[in-house]
């Protein structure tokens, strides 16, 4: 079955309960009227509710109002936000520059708006002693501050310990603020432009005299 509304001659129907195109209620006529009236107001006639006693249409201009339904859907395609999952790996002895360095990576992805599986390799005798494990991730969590918060608790997944951290900003909003801090350093960007052209040509004035 078509997912489209019958329309205008399509409609086999004896009567309808019409709607007008801004939305008032016109009543029950026959469904020769209803297309007459649609005909002279240059719109079409579309059943919007077929199960109805007797099936409701409506007046409108179809072709817009399919453009206008494509458009929505588009934007909120557009607007939808998969959820991603970045991982980091660690290991129970990590110097202080590695753990510098992949503490910035959690907070980067934590700043654009996804979640991080932080995991701990536990090697050989590493495997006898969780508590390792769970005191660095206790770290990573304590070390992110305001940006995120501990979704999935530590816990051990086979010779690993594994955490999931949450990012405190929707990805949305990351995206948009991120959108408003290239907008605003492009703008401040042309105004510092605009001032060194101004300057030179006071230079070259100054020149002159």
């Amino acid at each position: 079955m078509s997912a489209e509304p019958r329309i205008n001659d399509r409609i086999r129907v004896p009567e309808v309960r019409l709607v007008g195109p801004n939305g008032e209620q016109v009543g029950i006529v026959r469904v020769e009227d209803a297309l007459r009236l649609a005909a002279e107001a240059d719109l079409d006639l579309v059943e919007v509710a077929p199960m109805a006693k007797p099936p409701v249409a409506k007046l409108m201009d179809y072709g817009k109002f399919k453009y206008e339904a494509a458009m929505k859907a588009r934007e909120a395609r557009k607007n939808q936000v998969n959820t991603v999952i970045k991982e980091i790996k660690l290991r129970p002895k990590i110097d202080p520059h590695d753990y510098a360095t992949k503490l910035g990576h959690v907070e980067r992805f934590l700043k654009a708006g996804d979640k991080v599986k932080v995991t701990i390799w536990l090697r050989g005798r590493e495997q006898s002693r969780p508590e390792l494990g769970f005191r660095l991730l206790s770290r990573v969590a304590e070390d992110i501050g305001e940006l995120g918060f501990v979704e999935s608790s530590p816990k051990q997944d086979g010779r690993n310990m594994v955490m999931v951290l949450g990012p405190t900003k929707k990805k949305a909003e990351a995206r948009a603020e991120g959108r408003r801090k290239r907008e605003q350093a492009k703008a401040d960007a042309e105004v510092e432009v605009d001032e060194t052209y101004e300057t030179d040509e006071t230079t070259a004035e100054s020149a002159e005299q």
